[in-house]
């Protein structure tokens, strides 16, 4: 009991001394919120919830408050774990060095407090000579063990404590008075407005937004991969209209975020993302509810965010568009929820030059959801890498067969997509052949030439209208998204408001106010004819006339693909006629829309153009499209993942380029492509 008595003095003299002589953690760098506080650590902003993960134990808190600590009643702390009988001070620094290269919130003034607990059954021991240089080199002021520890009672100034709820790894804060440990989250700023609204766990299953505009991201270290939980500590951001449990959902548009209270259940979508270890950070920018506006005058309620690539002010493409802006700016954002009823997915994907897909119609269930139509909405994921990608999609796609490793043998090639006119760009025309060629190589198979307007002429169905598939599909797509969308949110979003307001009608930004006004108009019949035609296509595309078969070694009997972006300048300044209707025809993009078929966006390269903003030469993305068979979407997240694993794909970075390591002088465009070789 008196050495007990003498390791609770020394440790609170300790404990007193780090406070008087620590100079990171400050009243003026610390501010107590509602929700938690905000800290900074060497210059970097730190929230701190108020959601206590574990406590202290062997040390009352009559004993840290008698400490007196009227400066500084927080301290960073490091938890970490030995499985070693004798930690040295080498040990110490290989575990210092890992958490810096794995984990973007810890840093060294979490060294400050150490927690050091053994995984190793028995007794253990530290290594005073070695390890007491290294402690007081890095900075720490107060080292606490776990009872397995047996420091020396003279030489070590360690003290003996217990946790009452076991804590992964990483960095934490230490409450003094109380004895309570928080999660440590680092605060990011988001400047390229990709974020409607952080988030961070309630404690309960659901999710609050923590003060301040800046985006909370916890620890890597918190977490670890494993076959339960395959996403483990991939850093989640969700486009705002997934109803998320806590959370509003605005869809893009004030009035909805303000008349409609937080919500009482995450979406299934998300939900799995969460269940397989996903951490979700934050809701992120849309269209309104979805649609189709463009920048920057068309953003009315919220502002547009912008596109990290090239000058920064090209136009990041929608409707998905903070994902997509976020993905291809911030690399402390690990992969990015959006949708995709007529390529919202897909758009962002090429103008950020993003691994992004559409896949195959009803991959995901969709609850809890701001529907566009529900009958052609779907959801798709954004990374930087073929790998990570994969990853997501094998946990996310749970009802599709993802064992195939031999990949189709035919390459369906539309001629008319791939012409110097449709490209109309000499150096993105020789990216994409050089990828072609290389896919060539990967699949086995030569490219077929194939126009899908002439085969639709003379494989026409029965039951198919005398005409050409563009007449037919012309007002397919833009009916079925304004009726639905105005029968099924703007109708009971209008009455919903009116009650509540006076009889007053919300604000609807110009884009989804045109298309909704369609919708009144069409109605029940209208859409009822287009999903007619709607379902004569996608019959005729999966059928055995179509392109769209399966095969029993290969899932899909094909791959078709189309240039995705080209490397366009679309300035976000330019000003526009107003929205005009979403009838658009028939064209690649919509196959995937019409036929329900998975479409997978890669980059491929980058090309230069002259920016009448910066002044400079800037570089813009190259993406393809890769279509493949229905229910054929985890055949090609393996096939993209091995052409990666091969350099025919390749990771992209965040910033300006997709590659910015090769350092490309404009004038050399063909040095510029040699990354394909």
């Amino acid at each position: 009991m008196i050495q007990y008595i003498k390791q609770q003095a020394l440790y609170l003299a300790i404990l007193c001394s780090a406070a008087l002589t620590l100079n990171r953690v400050s009243p003026a760098n610390a501010e107590n919120l509602a929700h938690g506080r905000v800290t900074v650590l060497d210059g970097i902003p730190y929230y701190v919830d108020d959601i206590p993960v574990s406590r202290l134990l062997d040390v009352p808190a009559s004993t840290l408050n008698s400490a007196n600590l009227s400066d500084v009643d927080i301290l960073p702390m490091t938890v970490i774990s030995s499985n070693t009988s004798d930690f040295t001070g080498s040990e110490l620094n290989a575990t210092i060095a890992e958490y810096s290269t794995r984990d973007d919130v810890f840093s060294l003034a979490f060294l400050n407090t150490i927690y050091l607990t053994n995984t190793k059954h028995g007794s253990a021991a530290i290594d005073v000579q070695s390890t007491l240089p290294e402690l007081h080199r890095n900075g720490n002021s107060v080292l606490m063990v776990s009872p397995e520890y047996h420091p020396s009672e003279t030489a070590h100034p360690a003290m003996k404590t217990r946790l009452s709820l076991e804590l992964s790894v990483g960095p934490y804060f230490l409450s003094t008075k109380t004895g309570q440990i928080f999660k440590a989250h680092r605060l990011y700023e988001d400047p390229q407005m990709a974020f409607l609204e952080s988030s961070v766990s309630d404690g309960m299953g659901g999710y609050r937004p923590p003060p301040g505009r800046s985006i909370a991201v916890p620890s890597r270290l918190y977490y670890t991969v494993t076959a339960e939980k395959p996403l483990a500590g991939l850093r989640l951001g969700v486009k705002d209209i997934y109803h998320i449990k806590g959370l509003r959902t605005s869809g893009g548009n004030r009035a909805y975020y303000s008349l409609y209270g937080p919500r009482n259940a995450t979406g299934t979508a998300v939900q799995r993302l969460i269940n397989k270890g996903a951490v979700f950070v934050g809701k992120m920018g849309t269209v309104q509810f979805a649609n189709g506006d463009r920048p920057t005058a068309d953003w009315v309620d919220f502002h547009c965010p912008f596109n990290p690539r090239g000058d920064g002010y090209q136009d990041p493409s929608g409707s998905s568009t903070g994902p997509g802006a976020g993905m291809g700016a911030y690399d402390w954002l690990d992969i990015a929820v959006g949708s995709d009823t007529g390529g919202s997915m897909r758009g962002p994907a090429g103008a950020q030059g993003l691994f992004g897909n559409r896949p195959s119609t009803g991959a995901v269930q969709l609850d809890n959801v701001i529907p566009l139509c529900s009958g052609l909405d779907t959801a798709g994921v954004f990374a930087r890498s073929a790998h990570t990608w994969a990853r997501v999609a094998h946990t996310w796609y749970q009802y599709f067969d993802g064992d195939y490793r031999s990949y189709p043998k035919r390459l369906l090639y539309p001629r008319n997509s791939f012409t110097p006119k449709a490209i109309n760009n000499t150096d993105a025309s020789a990216v994409i052949e050089r990828f072609v060629l290389k896919l060539e190589t990967f699949l086995g198979a030569q490219r077929t030439h194939v126009d899908i307007n002439s085969a639709w002429n003379s494989t026409r169905p029965s039951d198919a209208p005398d005409t050409t598939l563009q007449d037919m599909l012309h007002y397919t797509y833009g009916t079925l998204i304004s009726v639905h969308q105005w029968l099924h949110l703007g109708a009971p979003f209008f009455q919903d408001y009116a009650a509540k307001h006076d009889d007053r009608t919300p604000y609807i930004n110009p884009g989804p106010l045109l298309r909704w006004n369609i919708g009144k108009e069409a109605q029940q019949e209208g859409w009822d004819k287009a999903w007619q035609n709607k379902t004569i296509f996608q019959h005729w595309w999966n059928g055995d006339t179509g392109f769209g078969a399966h095969d029993n070694e290969t899932c899909s009997d094909a791959i078709y693909i189309y240039p995705n972006s080209v490397g366009s300048v679309s300035y976000r300044d330019e000003y526009f006629g107003p929205p005009s209707p979403p009838f658009w025809g028939m064209s690649d993009s919509n196959i995937a829309v019409f036929a329900g078929v998975p479409d997978l966006v890669v980059p491929i390269g980058e090309v230069p153009y002259n920016s009448t903003k910066s002044g400079k030469t800037e570089y813009l993305p190259v993406t393809m499209s890769l279509v493949a068979a229905r229910s054929c979407d985890l055949m090609l997240a393996n096939m993209v993942r091995e052409m990666e694993a091969q350099d025919i794909l390749r990771p992209v970075a965040v910033g300006p380029m997709l590659y910015p390591s090769k350092g490309y002088p404009s004038s050399n465009v063909g040095g510029k492509l040699d990354y394909l070789g």
